[in-house]
């Protein structure tokens, strides 16, 4: 696919626009992305308001499905039919690949300006740059691995958040003799890897962590920590639903949120969804790390990148750049996302749950863990061939964990040798 992309990115400009659409006006901004609930909605909201204030109209394309499993793919065909959005929401290692190609506006002038070196966190400002340029602009930093809870069941049953395992099978047993499911959960490949990546986190820390997801070190997945993460796997599919149903990230949530099930292991964007819903943290509803992970931050950074194309556009793109990394607006739209602000200050303005993932983020590299699920971790292909293989084995009760674990050490292999290792 990126060869054919290069391909594309070398035709002469006028004849990709002619390939696509009526080209959009200089004073508008198309943007691609995945934010489609109600509290992502609100948080953009809040984006799209300041940009109208300059007279730049946001035309929007959203894309539904959660993890950006779609957006994707229609950004590829958007990019290979000449038509490429002169925003796209992007996360992680990815965007690099697309500038690469020589398709992103570069933002160097707006990040001098806005002193983003200094005052961002340092790995944000590390994401941002490629090859000695900024080729994206940061809109907040999400915590994977928060663990949600319903405060009226957890009141009434007289039950505290589980930080360790053994917790949580102390509470999951009670909650069943309550006639309550512990766990909402859903079959849909990426949700079940969040419980993954959450298992490998809290296993061994961050350093294991990343063998696996980043180094994708062969050695680590035949590792007995490995046979470990598989089988609280297996343990935690026996705390959900069954027969477990694939759905949406929202309908999960709901189904905590209404009291069918007790606790939901997702991103902090799911406060940020509860409160759009009018359910307030340590009222409706509260957030703990995931058992296991109290000291550590699993991380996934929103960013904006935008298209060079014939830089047409490139005042308009400059100046949502400048929005989104203004503190006011860092401010405002993390409050209503659920996440926190990619500035180093604190933000007077943070609830208890955004307080912990921003003293947890704060501690620096040796704390952090970037999320293979929102392609923090690694590419988009072996992002995609770990989740499949993680759900096989999740959904397939007749697959033992040292088969499942005997297919991703080949997997790994097979992935490092691809890689020159």
């Amino acid at each position: 696919m990126l060869v054919a992309l290069a391909v594309s990115a070398a035709l002469p400009l006028p004849a990709r626009a002619a390939a696509g659409a009526a080209p959009a006006t200089p004073g508008s901004l198309q943007v691609l992305h995945w934010w489609t609930s109600a509290g992502e909605r609100r948080a953009l909201n809040v984006v799209v308001n300041q940009l109208a204030r300059q007279n730049i109209q946001w035309r929007d394309v959203p894309i539904p499905g959660g993890a950006g499993m779609g957006a994707g793919k229609v950004l590829k065909s958007m990019v290979l039919a000449g038509r490429a959005p002169e925003v796209t929401q992007l996360n992680g290692v990815i965007f690099g690949e697309w500038a690469d190609l020589g398709l992103l506006l570069e933002l160097d002038n707006v990040a001098v300006q806005g002193n983003w070196e200094k005052q961002m966190f340092p790995t944000v400002w590390a994401l941002l740059n490629n090859r000695g340029h900024v080729v994206a602009a940061p809109l907040g930093i999400h915590r994977i691995n928060t663990l949600f809870y319903n405060t009226a069941i957890f009141n009434r049953l007289g039950l505290t958040p589980p930080r360790t395992w053994d917790d949580f099978d102390r509470v999951a047993q009670a909650l069943r003799r309550a006639g309550i499911t512990p766990l909402a959960q859903s079959a849909e490949a990426w949700q079940v890897a969040t419980l993954f990546e959450n298992l490998a986190l809290a296993e061994s820390g961050p350093a294991y962590y990343r063998r696996l997801f980043v180094e994708m070190d062969p050695a680590a997945y035949a590792d007995a920590r490995m046979i470990s993460i598989l089988k609280r796997l297996r343990r935690l599919g026996q705390a959900t639903e069954q027969p477990l149903r694939e759905r949406s990230w929202t309908e999960t949530a709901r189904s905590m949120a209404d009291g069918e099930a007790a606790m939901f292991i997702m991103g902090d964007w799911a406060k940020g969804e509860f409160t759009a819903w009018g359910l307030a943290v340590d009222q409706q509803f509260g957030c703990a790390p995931v058992p296991g992970t109290g000291d550590y931050h699993l991380y996934s950074i929103d960013t904006l990148a935008m298209f060079a194309d014939d830089y047409s556009h490139q005042a308009a793109q400059e100046t949502l750049a400048q929005i989104v990394t203004s503190p006011a607006v860092q401010s405002d739209y993390n409050k209503f996302k659920g996440a926190i602000p990619v500035w180093r200050t604190a933000d007077p303005h943070m609830d208890r749950c955004t307080r912990d993932s921003w003293r947890a983020f704060g501690k620096g590299q040796s704390y952090q863990a970037p999320s293979l699920v929102h392609r923090m971790a690694t590419d988009e292909t072996t992002k995609d061939v770990i989740i499949a293989e993680v759900q096989r084995f999740f959904l397939d009760r007749q697959m033992g964990e040292e088969q499942a674990q005997r297919r991703l050490v080949s997997i790994a292999r097979a992935l490092s040798r691809g890689r020159g290792q």
